[in-house]
C-alpha cells in the first residue's frame, strides 16, 4: 500500500512520520482491501489536527479527522475512527455463497 504523509502550515518530526507510516501499515494488515493512504497534519486555531484518508477497493474513501493538543494524539484518534469504518467495510466484503441449484 502506498502511503503519503503531508504537513500543512507546520513541520513534523521524523519520528512522527515514522509513527504515521506504522499506523498505516497496521491498517493495511487489518484490511486486504486498502489500496492507498494519505495522512495530513495541520495546525488549527484550536489545536493540531490529523486527517487520515484510506482508499479501499470499490472506490470507497474512508476518512478520519481528529484534533488534539498534539499531532500524536490527533493521529491516534483519527486511527480509531478509521478502524471503526474498516470493521464495517470488512463485513461488507464477506465472500458470498455460490447459488445452489434446486
Amino acid at each position: 500500500m502506498q502511503t503519503t504523509i503531508t504537513a500543512r502550515h507546520c513541520e513534523i518530526p521524523d519520528d512522527l512520520r515514522t509513527r504515521a507510516a506504522a499506523v498505516m501499515e497496521r491498517m493495511a494488515r487489518h484490511s486486504s482491501h486498502a489500496l492507498e493512504a494519505h495522512v495530513v497534519f495541520d495546525v488549527e486555531p484550536d489545536g493540531q489536527s490529523a486527517e487520515v484518508r484510506l482508499h479501499v477497493r470499490g472506490g470507497q474513501i474512508l476518512v478520519g479527522l481528529a484534533a488534539a493538543e498534539d499531532h500524536r494524539t490527533a493521529l491516534d484518534r483519527a486511527e480509531e475512527k478509521i478502524r471503526r469504518q474498516l470493521e464495517k467495510t470488512n463485513a461488507a466484503y464477506r465472500p458470498r455463497r455460490p447459488a445452489t441449484e434446486s
